[in-house]
């Protein structure tokens, strides 16, 4: 129960992350426009390699070190102070060499110093302390107060185009007071160490090699941006990433349970228990699955329709990067069950670097040569091949430890009822106007119909749904 407790924490704090900006970006698509939005995307951009230096790898490696050692309080105390020494460190380093950038800069400097913030915020960010500790509850409620104080000075102090640097500096304040708020939550859980005994350099290798898979993860994750706003314009930086923006809100949901997973499989495999081990793997496999295929062809059939409203029909140009980019969130669903919730808890680090490094190629080699045809929409395609990439070489490396028929139990159940609702949604599109109501409706009847589906063929994860309510009402 605490696993799937723990989910829907992670699964709402992800969700709450990446939603907020949603609220918003209805009213600033219209009030800052193509470029403004595109300005921000694309200067944010580069700042986030400056974020990916200082990171040095410690997010992944440290959430998983908590979880080996959380039983004793002794260790994780001396731990937690190693690790976010080194991060203090690195981050002071990017940052230096960011002031550096600053200084040979001549376009957006203003926004660029503004965004600084964010790089000095990173370095207090210890939420990977918490999700080591599996208590998710506690960076839901820092979440939930950050974010509705961000919502309300957006909408004070956002009010015109010649506004996007209170934009970019209420976005950084936030960030900074967030990570900052998470500190009084300690004072119960560590201890203060002997300092003598500290020894920080011990995490800096192991942080440097899950550098290597964060700095190609990376790549084909902002870099399209970049190469956006470099070769074709700010505005089809702004457009991709508008379409990025509701994509990952739509992967948060399901990328919540590698967040939860990877603790809980590391402490399993640090045990010895490799039968259930692999039995997590099948289990979640099969949820993401079942939920990101209706989620995948769900949003490409409503995206004609939810663009005009949600950004305004100078968005529209989206309509088509959307539709390409839902592919992806199947494959990152798949890839993030394998790679962060198997690889990396059971210490298969090396694969795991190869594989999104993999990707990384494929989507620098894609990219030149689409975005140049294509602008935006080639950023998307390159996107959808980086990530084929990805989960394919996953499945080929781990194809001799497990069993891919218990991988990909009932998923042409989920692919049949996921297709009959994309189907009807597009039926409903057609038949029904372009407002609010009817799309709300689309989502519904298209809910339905595919829970419906699965009940239907009879597929497993119905069946676990139905012991799972039954467990919870005994104990309740």
């Amino acid at each position: 129960m605490k696993l799937v407790k723990n989910y829907f924490y992670n699964a709402f704090y992800q969700i709450f992350v990446l939603i907020v900006p949603l609220i918003t970006t209805p009213y600033l698509a219209r009030v800052l426009g193509p470029k403004g939005v595109g300005v921000n995307a694309y200067t944010s951009s580069i700042v986030q390699y400056f974020i990916l230096l200082g990171s040095l790898g410690i997010g992944l490696y440290a959430n998983r070190q908590i979880a080996f050692i959380r039983e004793c309080k002794e260790e994780l105390s001396k731990t937690f102070f190693e690790i976010f020494i080194v991060r203090i460190l690195t981050m002071l380093i990017s940052l230096i060499l960011f002031m550096v950038f600053l200084c040979l800069v001549k376009q957006y400097k203003t926004y660029y110093l503004v965004q600084s913030i964010t790089v000095l915020a990173v370095a207090f960010d210890i939420s990977w302390f918490f999700m080591g500790l599996e208590k998710f509850s506690i960076t839901v409620m820092r979440n939930i107060v950050v974010k509705i104080i961000t919502v309300i000075c957006i909408f004070l102090f956002v009010k015109t185009s010649n506004d996007l640097i209170n934009y970019v500096l209420i976005l950084s304040i936030s960030t900074l007071i967030g990570n900052l708020l998470l500190f009084p939550n300690l004072m119960n859980i560590i201890e203060w160490p002997k300092f003598k005994q500290l020894n920080p350099l011990r995490h800096v290798w192991p942080s440097l090699i899950l550098f290597v898979p964060q700095i190609a993860t990376q790549v084909y994750l902002v870099l399209n941006k970049t190469m956006l706003g470099s070769l074709v314009s700010v505005q089809s930086a702004g457009y991709f990433d508008q379409s990025d923006k509701i994509i990952k809100v739509v992967l948060a949901v399901v990328t919540a349970t590698g967040t939860v997973m990877l603790p809980r499989v590391a402490n399993t495999f640090a045990k010895g228990d490799h039968v259930r081990t692999k039995q997590y793997l099948y289990d979640s496999f099969s949820f993401v699955t079942a939920i990101s295929i209706p989620m995948s062809l769900g949003l490409a059939a409503i995206t004609s329709k939810l663009v005009p409203l949600f950004l305004s029909p100078k968005f529209n140009e989206v309509i088509p990067i959307m539709l390409v980019e839902s592919i992806v969130i199947v494959l990152i669903a798949w890839s993030n069950a394998i790679g962060t919730q198997y690889l990396l808890p059971t210490k298969q680090t090396k694969s795991f670097t190869v594989s999104v490094v993999v990707g990384a190629v494929v989507n620098l080699i894609a990219n030149i040569p689409l975005i140049l045809l294509l602008g935006a929409l080639g950023a998307a395609i390159a996107t959808v091949l980086s990530e084929i990439a990805v989960t394919g070489y996953q499945l080929f490396y781990v194809r001799k430890q497990i069993e891919f028929k218990k991988l990909f139990t009932d998923g042409y159940k989920y692919f049949i009822a996921g297709i009959a609702m994309f189907v009807l949604i597009v039926f409903l599109n057609q038949l029904l106007k372009q407002t609010w109501l009817s799309l709300f409706m689309e989502i519904i009847i298209g809910s339905l119909f595919y829970v419906g589906l699965l009940v239907l063929l009879r597929a497993k994860i119905i069946i676990q749904a139905k012991i799972l309510l039954k467990t919870t009402r005994k104990k309740s």
